[in-house]
């Protein structure tokens, strides 16, 4: 079964020394960069059947990852709060929480299948109402650019160009002209050498292999289905 993934800024922070850890896995009424929002009330009848006890917490959405078990998941006016335990007993448990001590892990992501939805054809919108909530992850990369501690998405519908743009820039880490490029062009136009912008100066939009190797690997965490 392939679930939707959405990650959301969530200001994660450790609260104890056994492990505890605390943010928001969801923020409510906020549009990611594919056009996606998620409506106050979405995760109320989820909650309701299965509880925090009912939702695991997994490491980057691998469910061969348990890293430990939620505490406490509650929605209020901002999104969707938790509270929960890294099992320090689990050598991959103690590697996250020290990597989210020292601040290179940061994200939390849910799992989950839209129950309910409604688009907005003006401005090109997708809002989800009700969400059957599977996992929430601690992981690396978001989508949601407020958000932190927001899909590896499976995608139903082709972003827009714009979307698309923005996506590139903000998550996946181009400039601004190497976003167009690809768009225009395609991916394999950053190799083909230098362009000229509107003044006729010569650019060289080719990053260095290492930083096109990790844009690839950045983009592909976050847009595999």
């Amino acid at each position: 079964m392939t679930l939707q993934c959405k990650y959301a800024e969530a200001e994660m922070a450790v609260i104890g020394d056994e492990g505890a850890i605390s943010g928001y896995a969801s923020l409510f009424g906020v549009t990611d960069l594919s056009g996606e929002a998620v409506a106050r009330g979405a995760f109320q009848k989820t909650l309701a059947d299965k509880g925090a006890s009912g939702v695991r917490m997994l490491f980057q959405h691998d469910p061969d990852e348990p890293i430990g078990s939620w505490i406490a998941i509650e929605e209020d006016e901002r999104g969707l709060a938790v509270t929960g335990k890294i099992d320090i007993n689990v050598a991959r448990g103690r590697e996250v929480l020290s990597l989210i001590r020292c601040g290179a892990l940061d994200g939390l992501s849910i799992g989950f299948k839209t129950v309910k939805a409604h688009s907005d054809q003006k401005t090109d919108t997708r809002t989800i109402t009700e969400a059957d909530l599977w996992e929430i992850s601690i992981v690396t990369f978001p989508m949601l650019p407020q958000a932190r501690v927001s899909d590896v998405k499976s995608y139903d519908r082709l972003p827009t160009r714009r979307s698309f743009e923005r996506w590139l820039v903000r998550d996946a880490g181009f400039s601004r002209s190497q976003a167009r490029t690809i768009i225009s062009k395609g991916f394999g136009a950053l190799q083909t050498g230098a362009e000229r912008d509107a003044g006729d100066r010569v650019i060289d939009h080719r990053p260095a292999d290492g930083m096109l190797l990790n844009m690839i690997q950045r983009a592909t965490q976050s847009m595999r289905t």
